[in-house]
């Protein structure tokens, strides 16, 4: 494959999706609101991810375009961060639908973020593409706006797939650092009643999904989640067995809620229960390295 380009790609999954592809493409560029540079053979060209500045010429004859740019969710819902939250997604999602559109050799496939947070709260029914059921929140509203500004514009020339995502459990990034630091202290108890499902993916398997959606040439939406999701109570203990420690205090929604807000972020994305499996991965034919937490754990730790 000829050249990768990756939108917002200087954080935790860009990088993540660097390591896996750097031999695989002979060029990857990644856009970025830092300066023009290459460093280790990797080309970064400045975006602002609003307007077309001279970017876009990066286009011409990608192979690929991976979009991840969005402002973290990691923040107190306020007026104004909820602003920034939903238009960091739909303007850059915007804009490059303008870009694709004006290339004269667009990109062949681009694969646009998206979150497995787009199915509603669910203690029953898995969650896949084919059957799943929207629900209606702050968070939800933004996904479907983000998917709705990704494929209402059509690009004949440039195939389409939004990447429903769920928890990303990294070595050096995401959520699971701070996860297993808590456990490491003793604060690696249930969080609220425990009964919400965890869905996970390891950063490896997160990798190869995209490599393998490539390959396959799958479109439209793919969760991209682990075949197992898990309870809390038991997504807490696990870790706390992975890390050696022998007990953890709960945080129930009061000290949740007290916590976040010293913290400056959501308890929503601690008790939600993203209930979701991977259907069209799984049908397609996509072998997980790390099928149950246990093994992704032991890989981690």
């Amino acid at each position: 494959m000829n050249k990768l380009i990756i939108a917002a790609g200087t954080g935790f999954l860009g990088q993540v999706l660097v390591h896996h592809f750097k031999n695989k493409f002979e060029e990857i560029v990644i856009l970025t609101r830092g300066k023009s540079q290459t460093i280790d053979g990797i080309k970064y060209v400045n975006w602002n991810a609003r307007t077309l500045s001279g970017w876009e010429k990066e286009l011409e004859n990608a192979t690929v375009l991976i979009n991840l740019a969005g402002k973290s969710v990691d923040y107190r819902y306020t007026k104004k961060n909820k602003k920034e939250i939903l238009l960091s997604r739909i303007e850059s999602t915007k804009i490059l639908n303008k870009a694709v559109l004006n290339c004269q050799n667009p990109p062949k496939h681009w694969l646009n973020s998206s979150t497995a947070t787009i199915y509603r709260y669910s203690l029953d029914k898995q969650m896949n593409e084919a059957d799943g059921e929207i629900g209606n929140d702050f968070s939800i509203n933004v996904a479907l706006s983000w998917e709705k500004a990704f494929f209402k514009t059509e690009t004949p020339k440039t195939l389409k797939t939004a990447l429903r995502t769920s928890i990303v459990l990294g070595k050096n990034g995401g959520a699971f650092v701070p996860l297993k630091t808590l456990a490491k202290i003793g604060f690696g108890g249930k969080q609220g009643n425990g009964n919400q499902f965890v869905s996970w993916i390891h950063e490896d398997d997160f990798a190869n999904a995209v490599d393998f959606i490539i390959e396959k040439e799958m479109t439209g939406v793919i969760n991209i989640v682990s075949p197992e999701p898990i309870r809390n109570v038991n997504f807490m203990q696990k870790l706390r067995k992975a890390v050696g420690f022998p007990f953890g205090i709960p945080l129930n929604k009061f000290f949740l809620e007290i916590g976040s807000f010293i913290i400056r972020t959501e308890t929503e994305l601690v008790l939600k229960s993203r209930n979701v499996v991977p259907k069209h991965l799984l049908e397609n034919g996509f072998r997980f390295k790390f099928g149950n937490i246990d093994e992704a754990f032991r890989d981690l730790i």
